[in-house]
């Protein structure tokens, strides 16, 4: 089981969650953070941080959102499990969806 960041953090990446992670996880893309599932231990430090309420747990995830935990999954297919996100830095992209999004205002 892992926790999944959905539509809400699309173009907010507050990063409170980034900063309260024990095992650096979640990754930055352009536009949103993502939580490498592999590496998440499922402690839910960053869910009560969030500003903007967008992590769930992945059988908490709303209806509308349901495609974010695929979304926060295949992020990772060309990236994989480097282990830590501090370590890489923000990644020069998105999940293709995540990108084709239009812009999104304040939630």
């Amino acid at each position: 089981m892992t926790y999944v960041i959905a539509l809400p953090c699309v173009d907010v990446k507050d990063r409170a969650c980034v900063d309260e992670c024990p095992v650096d996880c979640i990754y930055e893309g352009e536009r949103m953070l993502y939580i490498q599932p592999d590496e998440c231990v499922d402690c839910g430090a960053c869910e009560p941080v969030c500003p903007v309420e967008a992590i769930f747990y992945e059988d908490d995830v709303p209806d509308q959102w349901a495609g974010y935990y695929d979304i926060n999954v295949e992020f990772f297919n060309e990236l994989g499990a480097p282990g830590g996100a501090a370590k890489i830095g923000p990644v020069p992209y998105d999940h293709p969806t995540v990108a084709a999004l239009p812009p999104q205002g304040n939630h």
